[in-house]
């Protein structure tokens, strides 16, 4: 390991479904991996809704930021990934009530598909403390 970095690791969200990490602390910021709805027991996906899937993912990305030292308030950037866009004014729904009145940049893109039945996932920036 690089002493350029620290590897972020927590049990409150599920392992990796890939050769990465959860997150990575380096220069002051923390870069999360992509982040979806699993469940961190199973390693699965909660159901087939968005919603149930969006509140899972943040939940996680809560508890992945959290074991770095930040919350969501520290998040200056975010990447949504979704498999439909007609799922966009949900999950922004979900999303607006975990960051409050914190807005901080954000890009949202629709993709083919993504790992483990996931119907999105989010990608996060933060500033840790």
């Amino acid at each position: 390991m690089s002493s350029n970095y620290k590897i972020v690791e927590t049990e409150e969200v599920y392992e990796p479904i890939g050769p990465f990490s959860q997150a990575v602390i380096a220069g002051g910021f923390i870069f999360t991996a992509g982040i979806g709805g699993l469940e961190p027991e199973t390693c699965r996906v909660p159901s087939n809704d968005v919603e149930e899937q969006t509140i899972q993912c943040m939940e996680n990305v809560k508890n992945v930021l959290k074991a770095a030292g930040a919350e969501l308030q520290d998040v200056i950037k975010a990447v949504i990934y979704l498999v439909n866009m007609d799922d966009y004014g949900k999950v922004n729904e979900i999303y607006a009530r975990y960051m409050g009145e914190h807005r901080p940049a954000r890009c949202c893109v629709t993709v083919k598909e993504l790992p483990a039945n996931e119907l999105m996932k989010i990608e996060a920036i933060a500033i840790r403390k």
